[in-house]
């Protein structure tokens, strides 16, 4: 069908339109069960609200016991203490190795001295990020140069 012929047949199909009609008449059933759904969700639309409400009130009685009751939690002491037992575990673990600078030790008291000056820095200002941040980098300074003093990459195969 070239394009004239087919915009011939789809305006005739077009205007030839044929109403379908059922062999039976449908409405009557239709709006029974229109209304019988009706009666069942009114009746069961209840207790899902109920339950909707009771589950916030309870999301909100926790979240008020979390946030409110409970004291906060300090983040310097939190993060001093996890890094202090890293520190430890690390040099308990190569206490037996020999190190590969005769300084290192040195090196650490450096580091731990900037760590208590930002840890007095923090007692002005316990929530400061940038001094959080600061000593989070001393600490893993700390870490970093114990692993490097004791197993050097490129003594690993």
């Amino acid at each position: 069908m070239n394009k004239p012929d087919f915009e011939q047949f789809l305006k005739e199909s077009l205007e030839q339109t044929k109403d379908i009609e059922p062999k039976r008449d449908l409405w009557p059933g239709i709006e029974r069960a229109l209304v019988s759904q009706s009666h069942s969700y009114s009746q069961s639309s209840y207790w899902p609200k109920v339950t909707g409400v009771a589950a916030c009130m309870v999301a909100g009685l926790l979240a008020w016991q979390v946030v409110i009751k409970q004291p906060q939690q300090n983040t310097m002491t939190d993060m001093s203490a996890f890094f202090e037992q890293q520190k430890q575990s690390l040099l308990v673990q190569y206490e037996s190795q020999p190190a590969l600078t005769a300084n290192w030790q040195e090196q650490l008291q450096e580091l731990e001295s900037a760590e208590q000056a930002v840890k007095v820095a923090l007692q002005n200002d316990p929530e400061n990020a940038a001094l959080l941040k600061m000593l989070a980098q001393v600490y893993q300074q700390q870490l970093d140069l114990i692993n490097k003093v004791h197993e050097p990459r490129w003594q690993q195969i």
